[in-house]
C-alpha cells in the first residue's frame, strides 16, 4: 500500500475514540443514496454558499473580519498564486481555527484546482475520501462525494495509470457522486476492475468492504475487510471495521474478538477504557 493510500485509511484514526465511541458511526437514519441525478440531489439539497454564510454568523466579529479581508487580498499581479495562499489560508482556518470540514475541504479543493497537479489533486481528493463515512447526513456526504470525484477525475487526465485514482473515483461514486450516463454502478465496477486486475490492492480492497457496509451487505464487507487486515495487521482503522460490521450483524462474540485484538494494540488510556466498556457490554449482552 502506497503512502498516499495510507493517508486516507489512517486518515481518521487520531479521532478513533470520537468516531466510534460517542457518535453512531453508520447512522441508521442515513439511507443509501439513490440511483438518480445525485449531483442534482445535492445542489438542491447542499449550497456550499449557504452553508458558509450560515457558519459566518456563529464567528466573532474579528474572525468574520478576519475571512473577509483575505478573501479581499487578491490584487493585480500573479492572481492564481495569490488565489492558491489564501485558499491554503482559509482550509487551515477551517480545519485549526474553527474545525468545519465541508468548509475546510472546500477550500483545500479549491486550492488543489488552481495548482492543478496530480500530487495536489489526489491527495485533496484522498483527504475528502477518507471523511466520507463520516459525513453528518446525506447532503454533505453526497456535496463531497462529486467534489471528491472531480479532483479524481482530473488527477486521472493527468495519469490515467493510476490505480489509486481510479479507486478513489469509484468509491466517491459509491458514495453518491454523479456517475452521468454510466450510472452508480459504475463505482463499483472501478474498485472491483483494480482488485480484478491485482487482488493484493488493499485500498481497493478495503473500499469494496465500506460499500458492502455502506449497503448493508454485512458478510461481503467483512470478507473484504479481512483481507486487509491479514495484509495489514496494525491497521487500526480496518479491525475497528471488522469489530463494527460483526457488532451490526449481531455477531457479538467475534465483535469482542476484534475489540479485545484493538486492545492489545493502543497506548491510548482513554481509548483503552472505552474499548473493555464495549467488550464487556458485548459479553454481558447474550
Amino acid at each position: 500500500m502506497t503512502k498516499q493510500q495510507k493517508i486516507f485509511i489512517l486518515l481518521g484514526v487520531a479521532a478513533i475514540t470520537v468516531l466510534y465511541f460517542f457518535v453512531p458511526n453508520t447512522n441508521p437514519n442515513k439511507k443509501p443514496v439513490a440511483a438518480t441525478d445525485t449531483k442534482a440531489t445535492a445542489d438542491s439539497m447542499f449550497n456550499i454558499d449557504n452553508y458558509q454564510q450560515e457558519a459566518m454568523k456563529s464567528l466573532s466579529v474579528a474572525r468574520q473580519q478576519y475571512l473577509t479581508g483575505l478573501k479581499a487580498e487578491v490584487k493585480r499581479g500573479d492572481v492564481k498564486e495569490q488565489s492558491l495562499h489564501i485558499n491554503h489560508q482559509l482550509a487551515s482556518f477551517w480545519k485549526d481555527s474553527i474545525p468545519d470540514p465541508p468548509l475546510h475541504f472546500y477550500y483545500e479543493s479549491e486550492g488543489a484546482l488552481l495548482e492543478n497537479t496530480e500530487k495536489s489533486l489526489t491527495f485533496a481528493a484522498q483527504s475528502i475520501l477518507g471523511y466520507l463515512p463520516y459525513a453528518p447526513d446525506l447532503s454533505v456526504q453526497v456535496w463531497l462525494a462529486n467534489r471528491g470525484k472531480q479532483l479524481f477525475d482530473k488527477a486521472l487526465e493527468q495519469n490515467p495509470a493510476n490505480d489509486s485514482s481510479t479507486v478513489g473515483q469509484g468509491a466517491c461514486i459509491m458514495f453518491g457522486a454523479d456517475a452521468g450516463k454510466d450510472g452508480p454502478m459504475s463505482g463499483i465496477l472501478k474498485v472491483r476492475g483494480v482488485v480484478e486486475k491485482d487482488s493484493t490492492n488493499l485500498f481497493a480492497q478495503y473500499m469494496l468492504g465500506l460499500g458492502g457496509l455502506q449497503s448493508r451487505q454485512y458478510d461481503k464487507a467483512i470478507i473484504r475487510f479481512e483481507k486487509v487486515a491479514a495484509g495489514e495487521p496494525s491497521n487500526i482503522e480496518v479491525l475497528f471495521k471488522l469489530a463494527e460490521t460483526n457488532e451490526l450483524m449481531g455477531n457479538k462474540a467475534k465483535a469482542a474478538e476484534w475489540y479485545g485484538i484493538i486492545l492489545k494494540k493502543v497506548e491510548v488510556p482513554e481509548m483503552k477504557k472505552e474499548l473493555q466498556k464495549r467488550i464487556d457490554a458485548l459479553k454481558s449482552d447474550k
